[in-house]
């Protein structure tokens, strides 16, 4: 016994120890030490929260989400046959129930159904996205109208769902602040997961198949009034609206033109699912970024920098619409490729000091409700970006055929996404590992009562 103690007190013996621990590299550490993190993560946050994480995130918004986009833009634009323009009003609308997220959010937190206050809503999404998604599926010719109602429909159950947990989230983020990091990461990883998998098989798809419920409700309010007042919350809620809504979305716009054989070069279904999934690989990279380098750094200074290089990947669109990739003789795929990678992890890096930032403002008690409120109000700024990208392609006549000025609309949304940088000065210099709400808000009852799920949030 004593010469083992010896040998573990030795100092040149621990040191080995250490150094053989740091020889476990490649694959197999990557997968282990991701392994080891969950793992972390259940016995920190209780295995049904994991699970409930992975099973929204993952599979109902990453993989449906992968699934479903290439699926609604052929739809919109070889079943419907409308502009772009059209096409990008059409899915701006079928994201408005995200943008009432805050109504899921007070349902879910002051009114249960049956004694369960989060159970009946994750059935009634399922039930929601299956039926919404089998009418748009059976019913041959469907006018624009129905269909677009029927992808509000199908959208709506997948914001219900991430409502509930969200709520859940936002709870564990104020019991344990230094593990909200790697909650988001846990978020963002099984989103981007499950959109690379929905948009590898995506295209491939398409060709082959085509009481005191009153007074609950008032303290609801008055608590989140209470909490936007502060200063704290309403301006990093400005930035975030305004770091939306200026960086206009001509998508729309582009995906005419990759699949248009005149002025574009003409990508195939298979081509096009492939470069989302590249896309999705992209934000995978970002998330794995932040949650191993960038995760302790300050709001202020990653917003800047990710900011910065958000504007400069715009750069790169401009480059392949003006064609000037084949003068350096670099292919139109392999440069999309890239261009599709490179720009989704600058977004996905840019966003998750946003979540963090966005599970710390939210009060006891109604953190699903707030959690929404913070949502929908990013899903305002996403919703007038791609509006105001429609109002911009319909205003230089961007249309199916005619390509001639979609390099100014690049231009204009790459100058726009520079404004956000002189907004910064609403965004907290503080710490990510510490609380950013004020004690006398943070500090409110919490009513777990007749709560089924409480399991996904008190391990003792």
């Amino acid at each position: 016994m004593e010469e083992e103690e010896i040998g573990v007190n030795n100092p040149v013996e621990r040191e080995e120890i250490e150094k053989n621990k740091t020889k476990k590299t490649g694959i197999s550490g990557v997968i282990m030490s991701a392994v080891n993190w969950i793992i972390m993560l259940c016995d920190e946050l209780h295995w049904s929260f994991v699970m409930g994480v992975i099973a929204v995130y993952g599979i109902s918004q990453g993989l449906s989400m992968g699934l479903s986009r290439v699926t609604m833009q052929y739809y919109m634009k070889d079943e419907q046959k409308i502009q772009p323009s059209e096409a990008q009003i059409s899915m701006g609308v079928v994201r408005f129930p995200w943008v009432v997220k805050p109504l899921w959010g007070l349902l879910t937190d002051v009114v249960p159904l049956s004694g369960y206050r989060r159970k009946p809503y994750f059935i009634f999404a399922g039930f929601l996205g299956v039926i919404s998604m089998l009418v748009l599926s059976i019913v041959d010719g469907l006018h624009l109208v129905p269909a677009v109602l029927c992808l509000m429909a199908g959208s709506a159950g997948v914001a219900i769902a991430d409502v509930t947990i969200d709520a859940c989230i936002t709870e564990n983020s104020s019991s344990h602040p230094t593990l909200a990091s790697d909650m988001q990461s846990l978020c963002g990883l099984s989103s981007s997961i499950g959109a690379l998998a929905g948009f590898i098989i995506s295209g491939f798809l398409v060709h082959l198949v085509g009481s005191k419920v009153n007074e609950k409700f008032s303290d609801a309010t008055k608590a989140m009034w209470t909490t936007l007042k502060s200063q704290h919350v309403w301006k990093p809620c400005l930035y975030m609206f305004l770091s939306l809504a200026l960086g206009i979305n001509i998508h729309e716009g582009l995906f005419y033109w990759y699949t248009d054989g005149k002025g574009g070069p003409l990508f195939s279904k298979e081509i096009v699912g492939s470069i989302y999934s590249v896309g999705a690989l992209g934000s995978l990279c970002g998330v794995l970024l932040y949650q191993n380098m960038l995760k302790n750094r300050p709001y202020h200074d990653l917003l800047f920098w990710t900011q910065l290089l958000h504007c400069g990947s715009g750069m790169l669109d401009l480059i392949l619409v003006l064609r000037l990739n084949l003068n350096l003789y670099i292919p139109d795929y392999l440069f999309v490729v890239i261009d599709e990678g490179v720009s989704h992890m600058i977004g996905r890096l840019k966003w998750m000091p946003l979540l963090v930032l966005s599970s710390k403002l939210c009060p006891c008690g109604i953190e699903g409700t707030f959690f929404a409120l913070l949502m929908s109000i990013d899903q305002v700024g996403m919703l007038t970006s791609t509006w105001a990208g429609g109002f911009v392609l319909h205003i230089l006549h961007v249309t199916r055929s005619e390509f001639d000025n979609l390099w100014l609309a690049v231009l204009i949304r790459n100058l726009l996404r520079l404004t956000p940088i002189f907004l910064l000065f609403l965004v907290p210099r503080t710490d990510p590992n510490l609380p950013v709400l004020p004690s006398e808000i943070s500090k409110t009852k919490r009513d777990t009562e007749n709560l089924e799920m409480a399991s996904l949030l008190d391990t003792s």
